[in-house]
């Protein structure tokens, strides 16, 4: 059974942070399971969340909660293994509304990192609002 593979170790970077002002829009707050609290984007052409696992894993579903008119028109999401090359393990195509979307992910290989790449924001500057970010799957033997 797939559960979250987001936990205290779980090292999470972003491409960027509105005004810079992590203590109000940072990262912290896609996690923290607070539907008040959200990570917003600088404006940019394409904005990403990196994950990096303290052991490999298999993904197996991705779960997000955008703001409605900040939201990506497509998602790649990569994988990689600890020294190894990036690849693409998937391509989804978000609908643009607050609600928590699901995409899962197919035939998986054993990843370290992964990196989500939301490209053509529906926001005219290319802000990104993420509210909720869940990885789910299972870790690999």
């Amino acid at each position: 059974m797939a559960s979250s593979l987001i936990c205290s170790e779980t090292q999470s970077r972003v491409s960027s942070v509105l005004n810079r002002d992590v203590k109000q829009y940072g990262k912290k707050y896609m996690f923290d399971c607070n539907e008040e609290t959200c990570w917003n984007s600088d404006q940019g052409e394409c904005q990403w969340v990196s994950l990096e696992f303290p052991k490999s894993v298999k993904v197996s579903e991705l779960k997000v909660q955008f703001q409605g008119g900040f939201s990506a028109k497509t998602c790649t999401l990569e994988g990689c293994p600890k020294d190894g090359d990036s690849a693409v393990l998937s391509q989804f195509y978000p609908e643009d509304n607050n609600s928590l979307q699901s995409f899962p992910i197919q035939e998986a290989p054993a990843v370290d990192k992964v990196k989500i790449m939301f490209e053509n924001s529906a926001d005219f500057f290319g802000r990104i609002i993420v509210y909720s970010l869940d990885v789910l799957g299972e870790r690999a033997s």
